[in-house]
């Protein structure tokens, strides 16, 4: 009896998440669609520091292919010494160089406190990885009916994740995506480890969109092109990365930003196989 108990209660944990569609779930963020088929690429600075650097950024995201800009306005650091942000007024910042750039943004909130100013500024609302399990704000958010950039936790088991998802879900809003920013392990080589075959096991079990951040996942610059053809080629929705004019004097997450320059090299690796991608699937459509 236990254990049948035990079988039913985790089978119910996530059913908001795993309930099947006719086809996958779109979440369309003004008018980006994320899950509509085509892999989206979301770019910016890992906190806004200033006007220039934000707007700066935006232009050369939006040139390259990025179709949404992201940016920190409130930094959940580890050390309460670090940068933790500009606040309100770099979100007003982000507002204004998405706005600019033709681009929607996308920002992370850390509380309850915040929702309403990110709602106001963004176009969709990050809960970040320190945050996934954070069921008031989970709630909150789910009556808002915002588009939600869900991020696994950085010791969260995919379950978990998509329990954390079915907070959402279940309080009204349909308009989550998951995101994939690596998990601790016992390999210290790098930030984290990035899942990718929980993102494959995602996409089995979940119609949500699913995104993967090299930037997290890897924490090296170098390694971030190379991880975010990984992720499309398993099958992501697209991916979100960090780009600063200037990463050296980066105030956060210098080494894992990308330059412009690298910025651009990374997407023009990104076109390749997504045209190959695009290719197959019309041939198969033909045949």
């Amino acid at each position: 009896m236990l254990d049948t108990w035990r079988t039913r209660e985790i089978s119910v944990d996530h059913r908001k998440a795993t309930e099947r569609y006719d086809g996958r779930r779109v979440v369309w963020v003004k008018d980006v669609a994320i899950g509509g088929g085509d892999a989206v690429v979301i770019a910016g600075p890992c906190s806004v520091e200033s006007r220039e650097q934000v707007n700066s950024t935006a232009t050369a995201v939006g040139r390259a292919g990025a179709v949404l800009l992201r940016g920190g306005a409130f930094k959940p650091r580890t050390s309460p010494h670090d940068f933790q942000g500009l606040g309100l007024e770099g979100l007003r910042l982000l507002r204004d160089a998405g706005d600019a750039a033709g681009l929607p943004v996308v920002t992370e909130i850390m509380s309850e406190d915040d929702v309403a100013a990110g709602c106001e500024f963004a176009d969709m609302i990050q809960v970040g990885a320190r945050n996934m399990q954070n069921f008031a704000l989970l709630k909150k958010l789910a009556k808002t009916r915002h588009p939600i950039l869900l991020k696994r936790g950085a010791s969260a088991t995919v379950k978990e994740w998509l329990s954390a998802a079915d907070y959402l879900l279940h309080g009204g809003n349909e308009n989550v995506v998951l995101c994939e920013r690596g998990i601790k392990t016992f390999d210290q080589s790098l930030r984290n480890t990035l899942d990718l075959a929980g993102v494959a096991l995602a996409k089995e079990m979940t119609d949500l969109p699913i995104i993967v951040d090299p930037s997290h996942a890897t924490g090296k610059r170098s390694l971030i092109a190379a991880t975010a053809r990984a992720a499309i080629a398993v099958g992501a929705d697209g991916v979100i990365v960090e780009v600063h004019p200037h990463p050296e004097t980066a105030l956060s997450d210098g080494p894992q930003s990308l330059t412009f320059e690298g910025f651009e090299e990374m997407m023009d690796g990104l076109c390749r196989p997504l045209r190959s991608i695009a290719q197959g699937r019309e041939v198969r459509a033909a045949a």
